[in-house]
């Protein structure tokens, strides 16, 4: 379901108050009648703290305040829904039945909001909720049909609160619903396809990133495992393959390895999974290879080792593929951008532990590495989504290990996409997707001797190409700035059209006007 969804301009009714609420002395039944629970003659004040919608009728859940202050809860249906919060006064009928009193209505301005305050809540915000109720409006026979519907907000500043919606097509009651405030009277729906609950993401992301290690760590401890002594021969061919996966710079320079590195980071392994792909067939999945590493080393452990303490860092592996599943899809995301997740990820060196001896030294190592690729996976989750100006972002956030004689460099990627807005007069020519409108960047990020440390971003945009690198030593700063030159003729000798070419010392500047959330190269202007 597409489109948007209004607030409507109910009439203020000074006899009722609440224009959703039943008509004056309209029953209420209670589903185990109760005698004798309200005197004769004496009302008594009744919160409507439960709705639920069942076919015709709308089952309520009340908490009745008594005389003395006693409190108690009854369940009744009613014919007509009332909102969440709603505060009357309700007499009992001989039958056993609660007549409601509009007359007597104690909070009348408790029910359904019908208008957003854009003051605290500002238009573009996402509003997440969970559908009430829903109703056919009455219509002429000509005119389409009308669906009103009560929904609790679940978040923002106006979480419990209960709006009162109209919408082309009928809500299904119990399920959520994402929607982003247009302005006071309209929300434009958000399809849950292809979205991701950002809260949960984040939270993950939190904890993976607590857990991760530097990737080069385990290698390294892979390269001087022991031959002999506790070391299988199945830990051993599993540490060989793994270091056998490594590419070298050499190899990442070329187009077509780079492309199938890229594909076995580690980014892709619930992709493969989810399409009954084998990540143990070569060339191996790094991330797979690492998992196969952990199920290789805890046979090989001590009796007495505490698998419970080494392998916590280890509990979103086994949980990421339900994780990719279940969360995913559910619910949309498309506030205002957050500012994502540092890049590149800092390097985090995990000490041994005293009294830790080699293989579970080297559990634990593999355990970090494995929450260092998922803390990328999670950070491209985090950068994917609806962009303010409505074009539709993809990210893509990995780490490859590679080899440089005998060093073990981890080469941090992020690559971003941007399509164009969808055309709201020509909404078919969104199939038709132009390559050259795409909007690409390029994030690289490595520490290689004796260069230090390297940030490289580039753009590419209409067919023009453009680049800033950052080095933090003065020397290569000076170095890479003396090659620009050179740089730029080969890529116009390659047929590519070239824009700004810079290198600074230092980092990149990160910020909400800084980072890659705006274009810091504008080819567009």
């Amino acid at each position: 379901m597409t489109g948007e969804i209004n607030l409507p301009t109910l009439p203020a009714s000074p006899a009722s108050g609440v224009p959703s609420l039943p008509a004056a002395g309209a029953l209420l039944k209670l589903l185990e009648p109760q005698t004798g629970l309200i005197d004769p003659g004496k009302t008594a004040n009744a919160e409507v703290i439960a709705l639920k919608q069942g076919g015709e009728a709308f089952q309520l859940l009340l908490k009745l305040t008594l005389d003395g202050g006693r409190q108690t809860l009854v369940q009744a249906s009613s014919p007509q829904p009332l909102p969440l919060g709603s505060n009357v006064a309700v007499s009992q009928t001989a039958a056993g039945n609660l007549t409601l009193s509009l007359q007597q209505a104690l909070s009348a301005n408790v029910a359904a909001l019908t208008r957003i305050d854009t003051s605290k809540i500002p238009e573009g915000t996402l509003l997440q909720a969970k559908v009430l109720t829903t109703q056919v409006l009455p219509q002429g026979t000509t005119q389409p049909a009308i669906y009103r519907s009560l929904v609790t907000v679940l978040n923002s500043a106006m979480a419990g609160a209960t709006l009162t919606v109209e919408s082309p097509q009928p809500l299904r009651v119990g399920s959520l619903l994402s929607a982003v405030v247009q302005n006071a009277q309209t929300l434009n729906f958000v399809p849950l396809s292809g979205l991701k609950d950002q809260l949960a993401v984040t939270q993950q992301l939190a904890t993976q990133q607590s857990r991760q290690g530097s990737l080069d760590a385990v290698f390294t401890a892979l390269q001087n495992l022991p031959r002999e002594g506790s070391t299988s021969a199945d830990l051993r061919a599993a540490a060989d393959r793994l270091l056998a996966a490594l590419p070298d710079l050499a190899q990442v320079s070329n187009p077509k390895v780079l492309a199938q590195v890229i594909q076995n980071s580690g980014a892709f392994l619930e992709a493969k999974l989810l399409a009954g792909q084998n990540p143990q067939v070569p060339p191996l999945d790094m991330k797979g290879a690492l998992l196969r590493l952990v199920a290789d080393l805890v046979p090989a452990l001590p009796a007495s080792t505490n698998l419970n303490a080494i392998l916590a860092a280890n509990t979103l592996a086994q949980m990421l593929p339900n994780f990719v599943r279940s969360p995913l899809n559910t619910l949309g995301q498309v506030s205002a951008r957050q500012a994502p997740v540092s890049f590149p990820l800092p390097e985090r060196l995990m000490g041994k532990l005293e009294g830790e001896g080699d293989l579970e030294n080297l559990l634990r190592l593999a355990a970090g590495a494995i929450s260092r690729l998922q803390s990328h996976q999670l950070s491209s989750l985090e950068q994917t989504g609806t962009t303010a100006d409505g074009r539709l972002q993809t990210t893509w956030q990995l780490e490859i290990p590679m080899r440089t004689l005998q060093d073990i460099v981890p080469l941090q990627v992020k690559f971003q996409r941007e399509e164009p807005a969808p055309d709201k007069d020509q909404p078919e020519r969104k199939a038709n997707k132009d390559a050259k409108q795409m909007l690409w960047r390029v994030e690289l990020a490595f520490d290689m001797e004796p260069l230090g440390p390297l940030q490289v971003q580039a753009q590419l945009s209409q067919g023009k190409l453009s680049s800033q690198l950052w080095a933090t030593r003065p020397f290569t700063a000076s170095l890479i700035e003396s090659h620009l030159g050179s740089l730029r003729e080969r890529l116009v000798t390659s047929g590519i059209n070239v824009g700004d070419l810079d290198c600074h010392l230092g980092t990149p500047p990160r910020g909400p006007k800084t980072g890659l959330e705006q274009r810091w190269v504008d080819e567009t202007a």
